[in-house]
Order: structure tokens, then C-alpha cells, then sequence
């Protein structure tokens, strides 16, 4: 018996010892692990085509939603997701034309959709609607637009290319009409400039005040009054975070809830405080 386990030491070491080495082959990854990586690069269409087509129009402004029935695809970047905690199972993604919400009823998306990674996402079979005018793909809910199951989302979406950092569109306070006024600014990233909080008084942070829905609340901008709100979720990683009473840059997605803009912040540095 003991010649035996000799024997099978004597066989098995040098195995041991070559894969010690690195003597052996590692798997290669050309695919992404996620996603569905038969989705081709056809037939695809810009946000802004799709939130202008007539049917999609009309869902989005009627708050109702309509399944996409040919096969059609946008292609964009991820400007922000639900790492902060701030966009609840929904992230928002932009191309160089809009951006639009897409609503799935999964948690921990910045896992593998993170800020500035480029996806094609395949439209047929899904749908595009409204939720108080502010365009979001998913599936039917209530009779409007509703969060997408996780597989269903996971066989509708592919991830190509790496990331890149996204740079907000700026906005000054003398050229907010041009964000009250055009629709198509809706989903993207904005910076709005040298704002100031109307509650600001050294000690109220951004959840201070009464709940609008959800768990949500509401600040107003000085500059602005209800045409703008910094929309924050009691869950956010940030939501205790005191108000400067100084102007600051804020970055955000720019939702709609019909005529009132709500900018979602996504992480704390989305408040860069200015020396004024």
C-alpha cells in the first residue's frame, strides 16, 4: 500500500508543480458575461428618432406605453445609475442626441452598467411610454410604463466597448429656458450653474421638508422657484448631506414630472460647492 501512494505522489507533483508555474492555459474572455452578445449592430436608430416616432410620441405625452414591434435599436452611454442610490431600479442612458430612462426591476445595476459604458439595447418586443411625460422603456404597468423583469431585460441588451466619461451639458441660470422649454433635454446629464439651495440655512439637508411620493423630497432652487426641483430619495447614499448655503454647480439626470423639471443627483460630488 505505501509503494502505491508513493507511486501516485510520483505521478501527481509534477502536475502540482506545472500548474505552480503557470505552465497552463488561462481562459480568455472575448464576450462580456452579461447581457446578450447575439444582439447586432443593425438597424439602429438615435433616442432622439425614437422619442419623435408618432406612436412613441404619443404614449410618452398621453402617459400610456407602446410595444415596440419592429426591430429597431438604440445605442448609447450609461450617464447614470444606482450606485448612489438615488435612481431606483432605472438607469438613465444618453446618446448624442437625448436620453432616455430604462426601467428594470433589478437592484445593483452599477454592477455591470456603470457610468459611461456603451450598450445597443434591442427594442423589439419591449416597450417605450410615458411616466408623467418623462420618456422610460420597460413593460406595461397600470397602463403606462412600467419596470422590466431582470431576464427579460438581460436577453435585450448588449455591452460593447469600455467606458468613457460623459460630460454634462452646462447650463447657466440665464439659460434655463432652454431647458423649460425643449422636451428633448429630458435624460440627459445637465450641470446647472451656480444655483443656490432656497432652504439652505447651514443645518437642513437635502430631505429635509415633506416626502413628495416615495420616500422622495424635494428642494427648491432659488433661481428657479417649482420650475426646478434637486429631487433626493431618503435611501440615497448622500441624503443626509447638508445644504450649501453658498452657490454651487449641480449635476444630475434632467427628469420631467409633467411641467415641473426634477434633476436626480447621483452621487455626492454631483454638488460641487463655489466660493461665492
Amino acid at each position: 500500500m505505501k509503494k502505491l501512494h508513493y507511486l501516485l505522489l510520483a505521478v501527481l507533483c509534477p502536475l502540482f508543480t506545472a500548474c505552480m508555474d503557470g505552465d497552463w492555459d488561462e481562459p480568455i474572455f472575448t464576450q462580456a458575461p452579461f447581457g446578450n452578445n447575439a444582439i447586432n449592430e443593425e438597424n439602429i436608430i438615435s433616442i432622439a428618432e425614437l422619442k419623435a416616432d408618432p406612436i412613441f410620441a404619443a404614449a410618452i405625452k398621453g402617459n400610456k406605453c407602446k410595444k415596440v414591434e419592429k426591430d429597431i435599436k438604440i445605442r448609447g452611454r450609461i450617464s447614470g445609475n444606482d450606485l448612489g442610490g438615488n435612481l431606483y431600479k432605472q438607469f438613465a442612458l444618453q446618446d448624442e442626441t437625448g436620453g432616455i430612462i430604462i426601467a428594470v426591476n433589478e437592484g445593483g445595476l452599477n454592477g455591470y452598467l456603470a457610468e459611461g459604458q456603451e450598450i445597443i439595447v434591442d427594442l423589439q418586443g419591449l416597450y417605450v411610454g410615458g411616466y408623467g411625460n418623462m420618456a422610460e422603456i420597460g413593460t406595461p404597468y397600470n397602463g403606462g410604463v412600467g419596470r422590466m423583469s431582470k431576464d427579460i431585460w438581460a436577453t435585450h441588451f448588449k455591452i460593447i466597448g469600455g467606458s468613457e466619461n460623459i460630460k454634462p451639458e452646462a447650463i447657466p441660470p440665464t439659460d434655463f429656458a432652454t431647458i423649460v422649454n425643449d422636451m428633448d433635454q429630458a435624460g440627459l446629464l445637465v450641470t446647472l450653474k451656480n444655483v443656490h439651495f432656497a432652504a439652505a440655512n447651514g443645518k437642513r439637508t437635502l430631505i429635509d421638508g415633506v416626502a413628495s411620493g416615495s420616500n422622495y423630497y424635494s428642494q427648491q432652487l432659488s433661481e428657479y422657484g417649482s420650475k426646478v426641483i434637486i429631487r433626493t430619495s431618503s435611501y440615497a447614499d448622500f441624503a443626509a448631506m447638508v445644504m450649501p448655503t453658498t452657490g454651487c454647480n449641480i449635476t444630475g439626470i434632467a427628469t420631467r414630472y409633467n411641467s415641473t423639471w426634477q434633476i436626480v443627483i447621483r452621487k455626492t460630488s454631483d454638488i460641487e460647492i463655489l466660493d461665492n
